[in-house]
């Protein structure tokens, strides 16, 4: 039986616009969807959103706020998580793609640009909140 994993996504911001990333390889491929992904043993949601940010953009961020959480059945891989939403600044870095194996794409948009788009599923329900 697959258990419920978190998932941390980083809702980096900079003058309304948010760092967006178009994903490849994995479930969700070709969307849109924030930097992030598992929260690792013993480490807080602060702490995974600073080291999936800096491994997926190159970008060193702090972690200001937690902004609430999204719930993500994906009965089409056969997993369930529950996605938390952090608010985060950049203190050094200028955003890149880091693996390219991960994402083809890298945008600044508004919430408002981002739900024209084909969204990653947490995204899409986070900005229905």
């Amino acid at each position: 039986m697959e258990h419920v994993r978190v998932g941390v996504a980083a809702v980096v911001e900079d003058g309304g616009r948010w760092l967006v990333l178009r994903r490849a390889g994995a479930h969700g491929a070709g969307t849109w969807g924030l930097p992030g992904g598992h929260q690792e043993f013993g480490e807080s949601p602060e702490g995974t959103a600073v080291r999936e940010v800096a491994e997926e953009t190159g970008l060193t961020v702090v972690a200001r706020a937690r902004l609430g959480f999204t719930d993500d059945p994906m009965p089409e891989i056969g997993r369930h998580y529950v996605t938390l939403f952090l608010a985060c600044e950049t203190v050094a870095g200028e955003a890149r793609i880091m693996e390219p194996d991960k994402a083809t794409d890298l945008a600044w948009l508004t919430p408002d640009e981002l739900r024209g788009r084909e969204l990653f599923a947490p995204l899409r329900r986070f900005l229905e909140i």
